[in-house]
């Protein structure tokens, strides 16, 4: 600040610097006050009033152009014009129909009390009324929320509590109220009510009570009538084909098959084949129940077929009851079952026997108690036979290990798993699946090790024998044939390439 090397300083500057010198030549000094006019005029010539404010801070060459600085600074201060406000007029108050007149015009949060748009202020023309017209009929729209009751949603949407309750229990005539799904959308129409404090008559309602059933309300010479009208429904199966590119799940999906479905069908397929079995350019095959309505809704239905081929294997799955029990078979396993002890893991290759061998990690000759099934990382494993688990978890060497026991004097473990399907003290059935074949503990490679232990001691697996027996015969096999002929004749309604 005061700086003369500044730009608009100094002489190459377009501004004049402040300098005595300039402002009083040595002749007009020595004129004033003589030859100590003279050296006056020298020596504040030669002083610096403006120095650099940035600089020396706290010197005496500071604090005199601090001086200098406050001087310019009041004295531009004092000869400054001064400021006077102007007069002006305010706006008149307004009042009575003027002030009403200019608040329905104006635009004011609801908030503040605001009436916009509601009414304009009242002239001569206007004449006061005792009472308020009322519309003839309400027309409005109810929705049911999720995990809302039926009854309350009509209540809240103007209804008497004694008509809410009489309708709630003609729609349970015809369907479960629990049933009717969330979201359903109600055209409510409300008449003339015979005072303002009762509450309108319910005069009509519509209701999709049912995907096949709408029920309509409608007040007949004041009372209140129900009429079912049914809906036409196409119930033909979907069946969906499609290649496996990125994934089974999400080509299924891309192919338009619903979710849900799509979960059904993997859960079948693990539990029945190998999903690595469902690999890129494997072909699957799906068929769901289907309802479509005649007025363009559709409703998509369970699993009724599940259907895999892949490497020349084919897997056609339908779901049968066998001595009361549901489960999903093949054509080729639905005529016969296995008795005594099922193979955990079915169509594996034997790859280790029971008996003394050279341990493939720890390279001495040891004694192996059990046989090992070669088979893919992630094969499912299902128990022998029926027993409770005594142990799931870990076990050193072992890995991932279960343990079943099938009686007293009888046990089974799989190690080396990769999961575990059940939990210690489960009760599991012959077949059901318990794990999934893993690499864990002291392995070279996936595979199960499966033991059998008889009063505590092992024994050879493969002594135990293995009968068959028929599981349907007759009638009952030829209509399961005859159910997946007619599953498998429903044309193809949507593929993927």
């Amino acid at each position: 600040m005061f700086k003369q090397a500044d730009q608009g300083f100094g002489v190459l500057g377009t501004t004049a610097a402040l300098s005595l010198g300039q402002q009083l030549p040595d002749s007009a000094m020595a004129k004033l006050f003589g030859s100590r006019g003279t050296a006056l005029a020298s020596k504040l010539t030669r002083t610096d009033w403006v120095p650099d404010l940035g600089t020396d801070v706290g010197s005496r060459n500071w604090f005199r152009g601090l001086i200098t600085c406050t001087a310019l600074c009041a004295t531009a201060l004092y000869l400054s014009p001064s400021v006077m406000a102007l007069p002006g007029r305010t706006a008149p108050v307004l009042a009575g129909k003027a002030w009403d007149e200019a608040r329905a015009q104006n635009i004011t949060p609801l908030a503040f009390g605001a009436d916009t748009g509601r009414r304009m202020g009242a002239t001569a023309r206007a004449v006061p009324i005792s009472d308020t017209p009322e519309r003839e009929t309400i027309d409005l729209m109810a929705t049911l929320g999720q995990g809302d009751g039926f009854a309350r949603v009509l209540e809240r949407a103007g209804v008497s509590s004694s008509e809410s309750r009489k309708v709630a229990m003609l729609v349970s005539g015809v369907t479960p109220l629990a049933e009717i799904p969330s979201g359903s959308v109600m055209p409510i129409t409300l008449g003339r009510r015979a005072s303002r404090d009762a509450p309108r008559p319910l005069q009509s309602l519509d209701l999709r009570a049912r995907f096949d059933t709408k029920l309509e309300f409608r007040r007949v010479a004041g009372v209140l009538q129900m009429r079912r009208v049914a809906i036409a429904v196409d119930r033909t199966p979907l069946r969906i084909q499609g290649v496996i590119g990125n994934g089974l799940y999400r080509s299924a999906r891309a192919a338009g098959v619903p979710a849900q479905a799509v979960e059904s069908f993997i859960r079948v397929i693990a539990a029945k084949a190998s999903l690595d079995d469902a690999v890129s350019g494997a072909r699957f095959d799906i068929i769901l129940e289907h309802a479509k309505s005649i007025t363009g809704e559709s409703q998509p239905g369970k699993l009724l077929y599940a259907g895999l081929s892949s490497g020349g294997k084919n897997f056609r799955l339908i779901p049968w009851t066998v001595g009361g029990k549901t489960d999903w078979y093949e054509e080729g396993s639905i005529g016969q079952r296995q008795t005594g002890m099922v193979s955990p893991v079915p169509n594996a290759r034997l790859s280790s026997g029971f008996g003394m061998r050279t341990h493939p990690v720890l390279g001495y000759s040891r004694f192996h108690r059990g046989v090992d099934y070669a088979a893919v990382h992630g094969t499912p494993i299902y128990a022998v036979t029926t027993g409770l688990v005594a142990f799931a978890g870990r076990a050193g060497g072992y890995g991932n290990q279960i343990r079943l026991s099938h009686s007293s004097t009888l046990g089974t473990s799989y190690s080396h798993l990769s999961g575990i399907a059940v939990s210690p003290g489960a009760r599991v059935m012959q077949g059901q699946l318990i794990g999934y074949v893993g690499s864990t503990g002291l392995s070279t490679g996936p595979h199960l090790h499966f033991e059998v232990y008889q009063n505590g001691m092992a024994i050879n697996p493969r002594a135990v024998s293995f009968t068959t027996e028929s599981l349907i015969n007759g009638k009952e096999l030829a209509a399961f044939r005859n159910q997946l002929g007619a599953l498998l004749s429903i044309p193809v309604s949507g593929t993927v390439r």
